[in-house]
């Protein structure tokens, strides 16, 4: 299964790889048999639908990757002030890429 993550997080214990960054056209690659969005904040699903041109939805769940499940990430690449929420207009602003994050174990 591969889910859709606004920030790099383990999920449980295990053995983790992380690869990025991932082009746009890669990452549609990865998500065209299906995936479970798991983006907590409107703004981050917006720019995601534009960037890999598909309808991504708010889901605020818990993901929880089981060995050999995937996760491609939006990663924010600069820290941001202690308790920003970026809008659509601010998340544009801010270097990001995307990257894979994939549990082994």
């Amino acid at each position: 299964m591969i889910y859709l993550l606004n920030s790099p997080i383990l999920t449980s214990y295990g053995t983790w790889r992380f690869e990025g960054p991932i082009p746009a056209e890669q990452a549609k690659k990865l998500l065209e048999d299906g995936f479970v969005s798991a983006i907590g904040h409107e703004s981050s699903a917006v720019l995601l639908s534009s960037v890999l041109g598909t309808k991504i939805a708010v889901n605020r769940i818990r993901a929880e990757l089981a060995s050999g499940d995937s996760a491609l990430v939006l990663r924010v690449t600069e820290r941001l002030p202690e308790g920003a929420l970026l809008d659509d207009a601010a998340l544009k602003t801010i270097s990001w890429e995307l990257s894979l994050l994939t549990r082994e174990q």
